[in-house]
Parts: structure tokens; sequence; C-alpha cells
């Protein structure tokens, strides 16, 4: 066969319109979908990135406005705590003269905070044994 029949055949086969079309009925290939996987996967990435972002710094900012509060909120318990102090050493004046009060509430208050403190010890005692536990397993 020459070139030229070679040719008329093949133009034969494709038509008057050209090459022949694909078959719409065809599935895509398969690159076509792992492509579109690729890309769908990429934007869920960034996505998910961009939202994780936005609840990181929500989070941050009602963080330190709570932070705030609750240092306002300590330092005015503490305030409250002093001016009960000053009011039980004022109360006790006249029964235990002003030095005699001023004594008996400072005692108070270090008994109390030694109190406290030997709870606290005793708590984060149970923590570390807690913790001692699990590394000798």
């Amino acid at each position: 066969m020459d070139t030229s029949t070679q040719q008329e055949q093949a133009s034969r086969a494709a038509g008057p319109e050209g090459p022949a079309a694909p078959d719409p009925q065809a599935p895509p290939p398969l690159t076509d979908d792992l492509a579109a996987l690729l890309d769908d996967g990429r934007l869920y990435l960034e996505a998910e990135m961009a939202f994780q972002k936005s609840r990181v710094s929500y989070a941050a900012g009602q963080g330190k406005s709570g932070l705030a509060m609750g240092v306002a909120a300590l330092a005015l318990i503490h305030l409250a705590l002093i001016a009960l102090a000053v009011g039980l050493v004022i109360a006790l004046s006249p029964y235990l003269s002003p030095i005699g009060a001023t004594v008996a509430v400072a005692f108070a208050l270090l008994v109390l905070a030694f109190l406290l403190g030997l709870g606290a010890r005793r708590r984060f005692g149970g923590i570390a044994r807690a913790f001692a536990k699990d590394q000798q397993t």
C-alpha cells in the first residue's frame, strides 16, 4: 500500500468531522481521577489548616482575656482578705491591745497557711506517687 491509500483509509475511519471523538459513555481515565483526588485532598488540607488557625486564634484571644479577668479576681480577693485581717486587728484591739491583736491575727494566718501548705504537699505527693507507679511498670 502506498501512503495515499493509507491516508484515505484513515480519513474514512475518522469520518468527515476528523479524528474519532472519545465515547461520552466511557469513564474518565484513572489519571484524571487521581489528579482530581489530589486536588480535593490539597483543598481539604488548606481549608482544615485555615479552620484550625482560626480556632487557635479564637482560643488564644479568649484565653488572654480570661487570664486577665482571673488575675483581677485574685487581686480583689487578696485585697478583701487584707481588709478582713485589718478588720480583725481593729476588732480585737479593745480586748487584746493593738499589739496583741496584731500578733493573734498574724499567728492565726500563719497557722492557716501552714495547714494549707501541708494539704498542698500531700496532694502533690499523691501525684508524684501516681507517676512513680507508672514508671515502675
